[in-house]
């Protein structure tokens, strides 16, 4: 039976009742006026817009992931005794919904998350179509936010604020273990030892299995391949995701929180970002059940902090910023003036040659998924190294993985994984040499180039700091390593060059890098 056959079996006949639009990324009757108000005297409107799901050339499996978790959910509240007046089109939203106020009357929604949706749906309240209220999923205040100042704003500071607030792992207005973060205790690299969970499987139903069709139809040009049995769509698949989450990760994802490892992707990353960003999962639900639980504090602390502390603050930066573009009308503009085009590697099209880039690109397309630190320190800090666009890397991001929404993406990848606006949100570039890859992940073991001997990313780093050592100048934490790239003999300063521009004009080129053609050394 069909999405629709199965909701028309939930209609009952219009009553007098008040209308909610419920946006893609809050699917939930926990929070807002929906948690509030009877069933019987509530409808909602949720929109399938393809002009949304075309806007971008989205991962399969996150179009798959939205839209499944939205048909289930129009279900689930239609059992309630929500009315649901379900409308697909191929319009933006502001013209669907305001064809909806116009026969419901006027509209009440929770604040979007996103900027793209509150800006598009502007008009709408400026009518009289449509009543804003505040999004009750966040955990944090503007209060909380404004609390630590102008920017550049630090998510140390905001954290530590909010913890106090909350009480959250504090004891008699102290943090549990005397420290607010328990950051230096979770460095560990995993070599195997203890066992890494297998992520969790789901049964597609046939609402999935419709939803799977229809994005193989009309998105078969989009790029990443489509996986239904990893796909978490209902109520109950999001509560297993949780259980196995809880009983299976946060005991050990405290040391490996920085891990990285081909034989096991996620390691004990809770892989519940994205049920969060769609509200499946509630933030203040699984923050509660981390804090109380009797995992390690190292590992209870660390995952408090992602949601409680960074999830939170970059929210904040990116509402501050009208989304990384200004702050108090002085506009945000990239401190190293990168121009570069991301390379076709990152498509998967042409792959680099370095095993670890290559690694989490596949990931990527294969599963819409890596977790943060492959974000960060591989494929942020090569895109950094190379000189690409910002903007264009957080574009990618956006694309790609299942998790990123506006809000997300764009403070994350321009502001703390490129440093494209400078120490607006964090202190330094986050780049390394294959040092760090190395002591971090196994991915160099089945790499053509040494680690220590012939990798290029070593050489890149330094080239890197020597091409924009002006602009870091006044970074404070860059001081120690631009000290040494001061001090690095000329000669090594111009094989670094030279390696730098071989990697980017073969990359440029769609062409592999190996170690045969490495330009040779001083």
């Amino acid at each position: 039976m069909t999405f629709f056959d199965q909701l028309r079996r939930h209609s009952s006949e219009p009553t007098p009742r008040q209308w909610l639009y419920v946006p893609y990324d809050q699917l939930t009757d926990q929070l807002g006026p929906l948690s509030r108000l009877q069933p019987g005297a509530v409808g909602i409107v949720l929109v399938e817009s393809s002009a949304k799901a075309s806007r971008r050339p989205y991962h399969k499996q996150k179009l798959a992931l939205i839209l499944a978790n939205q048909r289930h959910f129009a279900l689930e509240q239609a059992a309630r005794g929500v009315r649901v007046d379900y409308r697909v089109s191929e319009a933006p939203y502001a013209g669907v919904l305001r064809r909806a106020a116009q026969e419901h009357g006027p509209l009440t929604m929770m604040e979007a998350a996103e900027r793209e949706l509150r800006n598009e749906l502007q008009p709408l309240l400026q009518e009289g179509l449509l009543k804003v209220v505040p999004h009750e999923g966040w955990l944090s205040t503007e209060t909380d936010f404004n609390a630590i100042g102008p920017a550049p704003w630090r998510m140390d500071a905001f954290y530590r604020g909010v913890r106090r607030r909350t009480g959250l792992l504090m004891t008699e207005g102290k943090p549990e273990g005397a420290r607010f973060s328990h950051d230096g205790d979770n460095r560990k690299p995993w070599r195997g030892e203890p066992l890494a969970p297998e992520p969790p499987r789901f049964t597609p139903t046939d609402i999935t299995l419709e939803v799977g069709a229809l994005i193989e139809h009309t998105f078969a040009h989009h790029p990443g391949v489509l996986d239904l049995t990893s796909l978490p769509a209902t109520h109950e698949d999001a509560e297993h995701l949780w259980a196995w989450a809880m009983q299976h990760c946060i005991e050990n994802f405290g040391p490996f929180e920085d891990a990285m490892s081909t034989q096991s992707k996620g390691l004990f990353h809770t892989r519940v970002a994205p049920l969060l960003n769609l509200h499946r999962l509630l933030p203040a639900r699984v923050v509660a059940d981390v804090a109380q639980s009797d995992a390690p504090l190292s590992s209870r602390e660390g995952f408090v902090r992602q949601v409680l502390g960074w999830r939170e603050f970059v929210r904040h930066v990116h509402r501050h910023t009208d989304g990384m573009r200004s702050v108090d009308g002085t506009p945000l503009t990239d401190p190293l003036s990168r121009d570069r085009a991301l390379p076709a590697a990152f498509w998967q099209s042409a792959p680099s040659g370095l095993h670890c880039l290559d690694e989490a690109v596949s990931d990527v397309w294969q599963t819409g998924w890596t977790h943060h630190i492959v974000r960060l320190m591989v494929l942020s800090n090569l895109a950094t190294l190379l000189d690409v666009r910002p903007q264009e890397l957080s574009d990618w991001f956006w694309v790609g993985f299942i998790d990123a929404f506006d809000w997300v993406v764009e403070p994350n990848v321009v502001g703390m994984g490129t440093f494209g606006v400078g120490d607006a949100m964090t202190t330094k570039p986050y780049v390394s040499g294959a040092n760090y890859l190395h002591k971090m992940s196994d991915a160099c073991a089945s790499c053509a180039f040494h680690p220590k001997k012939t990798c290029p990313i070593t050489p890149m780093y330094w080239a890197f700091l020597d091409r924009h050592h002006e602009a870091l100048s006044t970074v404070d934490r860059m001081a120690l390593p631009l000290g040494a790239s001061r001090r690095r003999d000329p000669a090594k300063k111009a094989h670094d060059r030279a390696i730098f521009e071989w990697v980017s004009a073969a990359l440029a080129a769609g062409q592999r890098v190996e170690p045969r053609d490495l330009p040779a050394a001083p």
